[in-house]
């Protein structure tokens, strides 16, 4: 890495530990250039302000999630191994990303004026379920999905499985968030939480017979001449 970028990196580096503990509201420049150990004429020769750093750090989350992911999907032929992998490259990065991903879910979550206006948090995020409704669409016509809903439903229906798990990871780090989690997000997403017939089937074979109170009692009634 040269000298430039390394430094700018150091600086985002410092900027989103300062963000993560104090919120944006709560550091200033001086708090991100004491951590970085840097002067504020280095600050403002990389970033405008503390607003245009805060954008940074927002985008590039956004831009490195949705090239995982692309990435990830294109790493399979089939629908299931594409969502697969692409779920198992967010849970990675979450887990290398706590701080970063903590920053992009609050900015979406953030009132007006917590974060600056101009943090395309929602962008990045519209750019990624797209990404993930084509995946669907694509499944659909080859016939790897049920039709009966279309892509957009099915895409907010994996999307929500999987951020379900990243939020629950982000607030308790003991959750799962590894590769077996992620296979098991999938396959309850297009297997679905109901048996199959063939499930049920042999359920009901293991169950053994028995009779109804009704019919034992009448059972016990009958004379030898009946039986």
């Amino acid at each position: 890495m040269n000298p430039k970028a390394d430094m700018r990196q150091r600086i985002l580096a410092a900027a989103l530990k300062r963000f993560a503990q104090k919120g944006y509201a709560g550091t200033s420049v001086r708090d991100i250039v004491t951590v970085a150990r840097v002067s504020k004429p280095v600050l403002y020769y990389y970033f405008s302000n503390k607003a245009d750093l805060y954008r940074a750090l927002v985008a590039w989350a956004g831009d490195e999630r949705l090239r995982l992911m692309r990435e990830a999907a294109a790493s399979s032929d089939m629908l299931p191994g594409r969502l697969r992998e692409l779920c198992a490259a967010l849970f990675e990065f979450t887990r290398t990303h706590r701080e970063l991903m903590r920053l992009a879910f609050a900015s979406a979550l953030a009132a007006s004026g917590e974060v600056p206006p101009e943090a395309h948090c929602f962008e990045k995020g519209r750019q990624s379920f797209e990404f993930i409704q084509d995946l669907m669409e694509q499944g659909r016509k080859e016939d790897a999905l049920n039709r009966r809903f279309d892509s957009r439903a099915l895409a907010m229906g994996f999307s929500g499985l999987m951020h379900l798990h990243v939020l629950l990871h982000l607030l308790q780090p003991e959750q799962p968030l590894d590769r077996p989690t992620a296979e098991a997000v999938v396959d309850l997403f297009l297997s679905g939480a109901a048996p199959t017939t063939r499930e049920v089937s042999v359920a009901d074979d293991s169950i053994p017979t028995r009779r109804q109170p009704c019919a034992q009692a009448a059972a016990r009634k009958r004379t030898p001449q009946e039986l």
